[in-house]
């Protein structure tokens, strides 16, 4: 593999996003106030001081708006209010305000590709009838055969199922996710118009960005024509599963699908740019696509559209040294010839933690939820590796993504009953996809109190192991997972690390297992960061140690196997 340099252009008046640590939060599994069971923003506001001492830079919550929470709050009814399981809007000024007393910035989560069934827009829709002004806000169409009966087009709900619903009218709407969230259409001005104004809303509160899920759909190929290479899909989607190799059609990236990474969408986010560059404080948005190759998901974050993207390629590469090294490669390239930073994330609220990933016999397993009767992870190896793909993400050039515990090595629960699931994929296909609430489970704040300190009566249990890794067992605690990512954040921000620029050091070897790289920060330092992949332990060039990720990780400058540490080689 040849060197690659990444040339960043930012500095130390750049905008913030461009190097930033960003916490995400899931706000019903945060901290809860009230004891209902769900996670609140007064809950937030006390573990505020917890998160500034962490040393991030950012938060993202996950959706509090208004909701029936049929898809955990991604079925929004209410744009520009707060639901009331998790406050109110004087809640929310009351955080931002407190945000801005410790320095920290917020994004919040925007949901454009659909609405909930309970959005007003959608209940006018149905009771206006077809060909309605009210219709053409979503997208309704005539089904197929001789009566209508049969859905206008082959597509697959994500979630399972069909995409398509018949109202008693006789006319179907789309729904790429559940049945209670209805597709927009963007091809009506009113969506558009609609959306300028929520994103105002939420600026004119504070907002510094927007998270965009589903950022790679919104806009539908002419004509809504069927997707054959879809339904092959979803026919051996259990059994491609079962191998957990994000490389086959069954990967989460969509290429090539009618429904998702449309030209169009990018008109859309120009247009949203525009309406970001109305306020001052380099407020940004960041693409939730999940879109491959590399240059398309570039395309998201040329000039005038989004400022960030999720590089997946990265998540999804498993600990891999050929397959790190592409995915860091590629999208450090891709980034660079449309002047924008990567957004490096190891694990998020859709995705198995990837210490439970980097536990598994296959290193580059993705698998789609862990149940019981599933191969069981093994979490010390899972947690070495992981502890050393945290140092890799926090070294490298651009802005990187924490998920709420990740500080803490949490695994993802593996043995939650049926009953308890909430994720509408497990209903949808009948329990055949676990789906996504084993990573979804409350955090654990105080190993000896109720619901481990998260509130009394969690909305999921907690597994057994998460007790020894609260958080009061591990701040201020040496060698602990929060003590790593803590110091590793101080050096990240002290060197700066996030603005340095990237190349591979000539210790990077396949043969070896050795991953490495030098970070030259913008003083001039040149730091080593080092992780071995593989099997056997290899010598590093001599300098200052600075960080190792675990205690024995680097004995008289020989790393061991599953271990990473940042080296200043001047």
């Amino acid at each position: 593999m040849t060197q690659q340099a990444e040339t960043d252009r930012s500095t130390d008046t750049a905008p913030w996003w461009r190097s930033a640590v960003i916490y995400q939060i899931y706000p019903r599994s945060f901290n809860d106030s009230d004891g209902d069971g769900m996670g609140d923003l007064p809950g937030i506001i006390d573990r505020l001081d917890y998160l500034a001492d962490l040393g991030v830079d950012a938060l993202w919550l996950s959706p509090f708006y208004v909701s029936p929470q049929n898809d955990a709050g991604y079925d929004v009814s209410d744009y520009r209010d707060i639901d009331p399981r998790f406050g109110t809007l004087e809640d929310f000024d009351r955080m931002r305000a407190r945000m801005a007393e410790l320095g920290l910035r917020l994004i919040v989560d925007l949901v454009p590709n659909h609405t909930s069934s309970e959005h007003g827009w959608f209940r006018a829709a149905v009771a206006a009838g077809p060909g309605s002004p009210e219709r053409d806000r979503y997208v309704f169409r005539e089904g197929r055969g001789e009566h209508g009966e049969l859905p206008p087009n082959n597509w697959r709900s994500v979630f399972g199922g069909e995409a398509w619903t018949r109202l008693p009218d006789g006319q179907w709407y789309l729904h790429l996710f559940d049945s209670t969230q209805p597709d927009l259409n963007w091809e009506n001005p009113e969506v558009w118009e609609e959306f300028r104004s929520v994103l105002r809303f939420w600026l004119d509160r504070g907002a510094d960005g927007f998270r965009v899920d589903v950022a790679h759909g919104l806009v539908k190929a002419e004509g809504l024509p069927d997707w054959d290479r879809q339904v092959r899909m979803v026919e051996g989607e259990h059994e491609a599963r079962e191998h957990d190799r994000p490389e086959g059609p069954e990967t989460p990236m969509h290429t090539g699908s009618p429904y998702f990474d449309q030209d169009g969408v990018h008109e859309v986010y120009r247009d949203w740019h525009r309406v970001l560059a109305e306020y001052d404080g380099d407020r940004m948005m960041v693409a939730e696509a999940w879109v491959e190759p590399a240059h398309r998901l570039a395309m998201y974050v040329r000039s005038d559209e989004m400022h960030q993207a999720f590089n997946f390629d990265f998540l999804v590469a498993g600990w891999d040294w050929a397959r790190l090294s592409r995915a860091i490669e590629d999208s450090l390239a891709e980034s660079a010839k449309v002047g924008a930073p990567t957004t490096w994330v190891l694990s998020n609220h859709d995705t198995v933690r990837h210490v439970s990933r980097f536990g598994l016999a296959d290193p580059i397993a993705y698998p789609m939820g862990i149940a019981a009767e599933h191969e069981q992870p093994d979490y010390d190896q899972g947690l070495a590796r992981g502890r050393a793909a945290a140092l890799v993400e926090l070294a490298l050039p651009g802005s990187a993504y924490l998920y709420q515990g990740d500080e803490l090595g949490l695994p993802e629960h593996t043995s939650l009953p049926a009953h308890v699931r909430e994720d509408p994929t497990f209903a949808r296909t009948d329990g055949a996809e676990i789906g996504r609430d084993g990573c979804r489970v409350p955090m654990p704040w105080s190993a000896g109190e109720p619901g481990l300190g998260f509130g009394p009566q969690p909305w999921l249990p907690q597994p057994p192991a998460f007790a020894a890794l609260a958080a009061d067992r591990q701040v201020g605690v040496p060698g602990s997972t929060h003590s790593l990512y803590r110091d590793a954040l101080r050096l990240r921000r002290e060197l700066g690390l996030g603005r340095g620029s990237f190349a591979w050091h000539e210790a990077h070897d396949g043969a070896t297992g050795l991953l490495a790289f030098v970070s030259t920060t913008p003083a001039g330092r040149r730091v080593l960061v080092a992780a071995n992949t593989g099997e056997q332990p290899v010598a590093l060039p001599a300098g200052e140690v600075l960080l190792t990720s675990l205690e024995d990780a680097l004995v008289d400058g020989v790393l061991g196997p599953a271990a990473a540490a940042w080296v200043s080689l001047d």
